[in-house]
């Protein structure tokens, strides 16, 4: 069980992103984002859309930093992998 973040390298509305995740189950990703004060509306079908600012705070709070790949590696290991038209 854990939380996994990767770096902040996609661009989207002049900001870069990163992709919070988590490895068992939903719960456990929503209790994390709750506690982090990030907002329902940043949860996108599997993970929650993490702007470059925050990426620190994401670490600090447990999460792993991983590359891209091991976030879809993860997920979809973990059966959490939303189908692409829920993303």
């Amino acid at each position: 069980m854990g939380l996994y973040v990767d770096r902040p390298i996609w661009p989207w509305r002049d900001r870069m992103w990163a992709h919070l995740i988590a490895d068992s189950t939903f719960d456990e990703l929503h209790t994390a984002a709750r506690a982090l004060n990030i907002p329902e509306q940043a949860f996108d079908g599997d993970h929650y859309d993490i702007p470059e600012d925050r990426w620190e705070e994401v670490v600090a709070y447990g999460a792993v930093p991983v590359s891209s790949r091991d976030i879809v590696r993860l997920l979809r290991t973990a059966g959490l992998r939303a189908p692409k038209h829920l993303r």
